[in-house]
């Protein structure tokens, strides 16, 4: 039994595979996400095309994405964050990062997909690199010249600032 491509630890068969094969469509903007990736693995280009905006369509270069898929070694896929995208809802977003191989090099994609249903069916609209996420400290900021948080009695620059 053949693993599906997108991580989701189903079968090829109980997971993507029925999307790509138009046997069923996605219900949430996940399963759309997941089949995409599966479809990139499988250089299954029609779909693509199918599942992307009617406005993506007119820019859609066929030739471009077949040897970019069949190209690549894809590695795995890791689904950050869904928002919305449900079977009631009308938009929905995915945050993911997909990894792959190409010309002997190792990249990931990171990505946060927009996602909208039209006439009824989840549609990829758009995707842009998400802004990165502000780190907010926990601890208080140790200054140079203050006592080694770790205890030892010396300063933090004579200690752990080193």
């Amino acid at each position: 039994m053949e693993k599906c491509p997108c991580a989701s630890g189903k079968s090829y068969d109980e997971c993507c595979g029925p999307f790509l094969q138009g046997a069923k469509e996605a219900d949430t903007a996940e399963e759309l996400m997941r089949a995409r990736y599966s479809a990139f693995v499988r250089a299954d280009i029609d779909y693509l095309y199918k599942t992307v905006s009617p406005d993506q369509q007119k820019d859609f270069n066929i030739e471009e994405t077949k040897d970019w898929a069949q190209n690549s070694e894809w590695k795995g896929l890791e689904i950050i964050e869904t928002v919305d995208g449900g079977p009631d809802d009308e938009k929905g977003t995915v945050e993911f990062v997909a990894s792959f191989r190409q010309n002997k090099k190792d990249t990931i994609h990171h990505e946060l997909a927009s996602f909208e249903k039209i006439d009824g069916k989840w549609i990829f609209m758009d995707g842009v690199v998400p802004k990165p996420k502000q780190v907010i400290r926990e601890t208080p900021k140790v200054g140079r010249n203050d006592p080694c948080p770790c205890g030892s009695g010396l300063k933090y620059k004579k200690c752990c600032g080193k």
